[in-house]
C-alpha cells in the first residue's frame, strides 16, 4: 500500500463525508490510485484525518455502491478493476455559496508575459519508434560513448571530488569545465577568452533568455533571421516590441538589409537553421563591419559547429570581432547528447558579469556533478573521439540523403555545404506540409513541417526539415522514397480539395 496523503477542510462547503469521496475519486480517475490497489483501512484513514470512524466508513460505503471500491474478506478495501471502464459520475463540488464569495484569480489579467500562448517546435516524445524518424535534433544511442560518460559520471561522484558537486558554488561554474572550453573548444572557433569572459548555461535556449532580459527593452530593434530558429524570436518577442524579420539568402542575412536603427542582430553563421547555409567569410567580415559602423551587437549561435565533416571551418564571428560586439553563445548539447542542457556564453567581462547575476537568481548554477562529468569527458579526450564517430556516421548519411533526394525529389534542395544533421526541402507548390506531416506519422515516417521556422504572416506551407542523425542509414532511401509517393498524394488531395 503506497502512502497517500489526503487533505479535507473542516467548515469547508461540503461535509467530510463528502470531501473524502471527491478525494477518492478524483484519485482513481486521475490515475494516483491504481486498479486493485489497496487503500488504508477505515481505522488508518480516521486516524490520519483526525475525524471518527463512522465517517470514513459512510465514505467507503458510498464509493463501494458506485463501484470505486471493493471490499474483500479478511484483506480490506482495494480499488476496483472496473472503477476506471465504468466512468462511474464523478461527484460534482457543491459551490460554496455566500455574500463574500471570492472567484478565482483572472491569471490572464494577471500575466505580464504569456510565452504559452507561443508556437514551438514539437516533436513526438516516442519519434524512436516510428520507423523513419526523420527528425532533427536527437541522438542515435548507438554512436554514442555511455561506457565512457557512465565512468566521468563515477568519478565525478568519488570522494575525490566531492566537493566539486555537493557544495554550493554560488554564481560560479566549475574551474575545470571553464578550463576544457577555454582550451579545447574555444580555439576550434579561433577564439581566445579568458575565464571571466565565460558562464556556463543551461543550453543556448537559456543563454538566449538571458540575453534578451539583460539588453532588450520594450522598443529595442532586434533583427533575427527569417526562416530562424523560433525559439529565438519567441524569446526576443517576450521583451521587445520591435522584431524586424530579416530574409536569408544563399549566404545567409545580408548585411546592407539590416536597418541602421538595429541595436541587436542574432545570427547563425556557421550552419544556419533551418536553411543549412553557411556565412561565408567575406559577408562574415561585412557583417563586423556594419555592427562597428553602427553600433549594434551581434548574438551569434555558432548552431552545429561541431558538425562540420565535408569543408575546412570558417572562422567564427566572434573570432573576427576585435572590438566586443559579438556575444557568443556555445552547445555541448549538440555534441555530447540534446538532454545534457550544458552551453556557454563568451562576451566581454561587463556583459558576463551582469549574466552571472542574473543567472544565479535564475538557477544559481547549473548542477555541478553535470558540470564536472562533462568537464571530465572533455579532459580524457572522450569528446573529440565522439566527434571523430559522428563525423564517419553523419557523413555516410549525408551522402545516402544526397543520393535518395536526388532519386526521388530531385530539385527540391541543395546538399549542406557544411555537412550537419540535416536537409532543408522545399516542396512543390501546392504542397501542406502540416498535412503530409500527418499523413507519414500514419505510416511510421517523421518530418519537420517548416512553417514554424518562418516569423511572417502567411508563411509558406510547402517547406519542411529531414534531419539525419537519428535514422539508421539503411532506412534513407525507403524513407525518401516513401515520402515522394505521400508527397504525390498530397498534391493530389489539395487539388481535388480545390476542385
Amino acid at each position: 500500500m503506497r502512502d497517500w496523503l489526503l487533505q479535507i477542510k473542516r467548515g469547508e462547503y461540503a461535509s467530510l463525508q463528502t470531501q473524502i469521496r471527491e478525494a477518492f475519486v478524483s484519485a482513481i480517475l486521475d490515475g494516483q490510485l491504481g486498479r486493485d490497489e489497496p487503500v488504508p483501512s477505515t481505522r488508518k484513514m480516521a486516524k490520519v484525518l483526525g475525524v471518527s470512524r463512522n465517517t470514513v466508513m459512510l465514505a467507503y460505503q458510498g464509493l463501494l455502491d458506485d463501484g470505486y471500491l471493493v471490499a474483500r474478506e479478511r484483506s480490506g478495501y482495494y480499488v476496483s478493476d472496473k472503477a476506471i471502464p465504468q466512468q462511474a459520475a464523478r461527484p460534482t463540488p457543491t459551490r460554496r455559496s455566500s455574500s463574500s464569495d471570492h472567484d478565482a484569480p483572472d491569471w490572464n489579467a494577471r500575466f505580464a508575459r504569456t510565452p504559452a500562448k507561443l508556437e514551438n517546435i514539437a516533436k513526438p516524445l516516442d519519434w524512436s519508434s516510428y520507423k523513419y524518424p526523420f527528425i532533427y535534433g536527437q541522438v542515435d544511442h548507438n554512436l554514442f560513448p555511455i561506457a565512457e560518460w557512465r565512468e566521468c559520471a563515477r568519478q565525478t561522484l568519488g570522494k575525490r571530488w566531492f566537493n566539486a558537486w555537493t557544495d554550493d558554488h554560488g554564481s560560479h561554474d566549475d574551474p575545470l569545465l571553464v578550463e576544457q572550453i577555454r582550451r579545447r573548444i574555444l580555439p576550434r572557433r579561433g577564439i581566445m577568452a579568458g575565464e571571466n569572459e565565460i558562464l556556463v548555461t543551461l543550453g543556448a535556449q537559456h543563454a538566449l533568455y538571458m540575453i534578451s532580459s539583460l539588453l532588450a527593452k520594450p522598443q529595442t530593434k532586434v533583427v533575427v533571421e527569417n526562416p530562424g530558429f523560433p525559439d529565438a524570436r519567441n524569446i526576443f518577442s517576450l521583451h521587445t516590441n520591435d522584431i524586424d524579420l530579416q530574409e536569408v539568402d544563399s549566404q545567409g542575412i545580408v548585411p546592407d538589409n539590416i536597418p541602421d536603427e538595429a541595436e541587436m542582430v542574432f545570427v547563425t553563421p556557421s550552419h544556419q537553421a533551418p536553411t543549412t547555409v553557411t556565412m561565408p567569410l567575406s559577408r562574415r567580415l561585412e557583417l563586423i563591419e556594419k555592427a562597428r559602423k553602427n553600433d549594434f551587437l551581434i548574438i551569434e549561435d555558432d548552431h552545429e559547429f561541431e558538425t562540420n565533416y565535408v569543408n575546412e571551418p570558417c572562422p567564427s564571428l566572434k573570432s573576427l570581432d576585435d572590438d566586443g560586439h559579438v556575444i557568443y553563445i556555445g552547445s555541448l548539447s549538440k555534441s555530447v547528447f540534446h538532454g545534457l542542457r550544458l552551453g556557454f556564453l563568451v562576451a566581454p567581462k561587463a556583459f558576463i558579469d551582469e549574466a552571472r547575476a542574473l543567472r544565479r537568481l535564475m538557477v544559481r548554477h547549473p548542477p555541478n556533478n553535470n558540470q564536472r562529468t562533462a568537464a571530465l569527458f572533455l579532459s580524457l579526450g572522450h569528446h573529440d573521439t565522439l566527434i571523430r564517430r559522428l563525423h564517419r556516421a553523419y557523413r555516410a548519411r549525408w551522402e545516402i540523403m544526397a543520393s535518395a533526394m536526388q532519386e526521388h525529389l530531385p530539385n527540391s534542395t541543395k546538399v549542406p555545404s557544411f555537412g550537419g544533421t540535416s536537409f532543408w526541402v522545399q516542396g512543390p507548390k501546392g504542397l501542406d506540409s502540416e498535412r503530409l506531416a500527418a499523413a507519414g506519422r500514419e505510416q511510421g515516417l517523421l518530418i519537420e513541417p517548416g512553417r514554424i521556422f518562418f516569423g511572417t504572416p502567411n508563411p509558406p506551407r510547402n517547406f519542411f526539415r529531414l534531419g539525419f542523425s537519428s535514422i539508421d542509414e539503411t532506412r534513407i532511401e525507403p524513407g525518401i522514397e516513401l515520402l515522394s509517393n505521400l508527397i504525390d498524394e498530397d498534391l493530389d488531395l489539395g487539388q481535388a480539395a480545390a476542385e
